[in-house]
């Protein structure tokens, strides 16, 4: 059956996605805000310590990219009982890369952490963190992958309701376990790791229960246990291990900012924390738009209307925008009031207020720049949106560097990075999509 690309099709493969990403950055925002009340210690290191648990999770993240990729084209062509197939396969290794990052986590991350982190007070608690938080690798590999499923699926109402349990939860545990209420235990940053392990938990069984009760398996052919085909799998590795590194190069990066910053000493990176907590905020919908972006171009190719696709992605664009622009109105004229919720130090949220207006900026490339780079990979033509990538985070680290370390500006001037990258990201992305030929890219 042919997709019909309207903005309300593409609205009603968005945004369960945005609700659900809207949903897991209220665990982040909920860490920030009841750690800030603890102090500028316990926020910098949950923040140390859970980007470096991401960086981690960014693998499993790439690997269900590549299993999206795979079920969009599928469905696409009509090969309804080779979608099981296919998620059977990646059951069998994010089983096995679940379970080697669990035991990384387990036994590297004083090592990891302690190269990483300057400030003594940072890395005892970010280990603190570590201890509770190493458990939900499991469990976030497996949500990574149901997600993808049914990304590709263009199912993604589940993922809106497994996120917001999974918000809820994490809430609830926050408040009892970080400052002890109600007779649980006050373990302060432990207790906000804790609660978002219970979140990713509550999550993974939703996941499971959904798609058990309401999916169509026999259609789909899942849960069929299927012998393993080699070439399947090296089919699935050689589209997703790209995005493997991709996602993790990207993260990586993502960690070297925050490390460089954190090197800049405690207030920038209580700054740079409550920052980065509203710049999430602001970029969900971005994110959202970006999978659906990667999953209608998989899905039109295996239709073979490659001629729609370029109409169809200038259309994400235009909503992207149209739906980053009202958090941003928000944010720039009542900067005070959105920056308390993460913090109640008038000195602090007066020195993070150039920074938000940085990352509204920053935004507004990313609508530009996400949105055509998750439509290379949506080709299926993951290496080479690795290497486009990787060029521009070279470029990218380095100006941090420049700017955190050579330079030593101010926290809002780093943060300009970010604007680099948005735009350079979607430029080397369009030109791609206009002048190399991917249209007939198998998967």
């Amino acid at each position: 059956m042919k997709t019909i690309i309207t903005n309300k099709t593409i609205w009603n493969i968005a945004y369960p996605i945005i609700l659900g990403s809207l949903a897991q950055t209220l665990i982040t925002l909920t860490d920030t805000a009841f750690l800030g009340r603890v102090s500028e210690v316990a926020l910098g290191a949950s923040a140390m310590a859970g980007i470096y648990y991401y960086v981690f999770s960014t693998l499993a993240w790439g690997f269900s990219i590549g299993i999206q990729i795979i079920v969009a084209r599928r469905l696409g062509e009509g090969k309804l009982n080779r979608i099981g197939v296919v998620f059977e396969h990646g059951l069998c290794f994010v089983f096995l890369l679940s379970m080697t990052l669990f035991l990384i986590q387990r036994y590297y991350s004083d090592v990891l952490l302690g190269a990483s982190i300057q400030s003594p007070k940072i890395y005892a608690a970010a280990m603190e963190y570590m201890s509770y938080r190493h458990y939900g690798i499991i469990f976030v590999c497996f949500n990574f992958l149901f997600r993808a499923l049914y990304i590709g699926l263009s199912n993604t109402k589940i993922i809106g309701y497994s996120t917001a349990a999974m918000a809820t939860i994490n809430v609830i545990f926050n408040y009892l376990l970080i400052f002890g209420k109600f007779g649980f235990p006050e373990l302060g940053v432990g207790g906000a790791a804790l609660a978002s392990v219970m979140a990713e938990i509550s999550a993974c069984l939703i996941f499971i229960f959904y798609t058990l009760l309401k999916l169509p398996i026999k259609q789909y052919a899942l849960f069929s246990f299927h012998k393993l085909e080699g070439w399947l799998m090296l089919t699935v590795l050689k589209t997703a291990f790209p995005t493997m590194l991709q996602k993790l190069l990207s993260f990586g990066t993502w960690y070297i900012f925050f490390m460089l910053i954190e090197h800049m000493g405690e207030r920038p990176i209580a700054i740079t924390i409550i920052v980065r907590s509203v710049y999430m905020l602001i970029l969900i919908p971005v994110f959202g738009y970006g999978a659906t972006a990667n999953t209608l171009t998989s899905r039109l190719i295996g239709e073979q209307r490659q001629p729609e696709i370029m109409r169809t992605l200038r259309r994400i664009v235009k909503l992207s925008m149209l739906s980053v622009l009202p958090v941003l109105l928000i944010c720039y004229i009542f900067p005070h009031y959105v920056l308390s919720i993460y913090s109640n130090s008038s000195e602090l949220i007066a020195a993070s207020i150039p920074s938000l207006y940085v990352v509204g900026l920053a935004a507004l490339s990313f609508c530009f720049g996400i949105t055509f780079f998750e439509a290379i990979s949506g080709t299926g033509n993951t290496t080479h949106a690795l290497i486009l990538e990787s060029f521009v985070l070279i470029f990218y680290t380095f100006q941090t560097w420049l700017f955190t370390t050579a330079v030593r500006s101010d926290v809002a001037f780093v943060w300009t990075v970010e604007i680099t990258y948005g735009i350079l990201i979607g430029v080397v992305s369009l030109l791609y999509l206009k002048y190399t030929k991917w249209q007939q890219k198998k998967v």
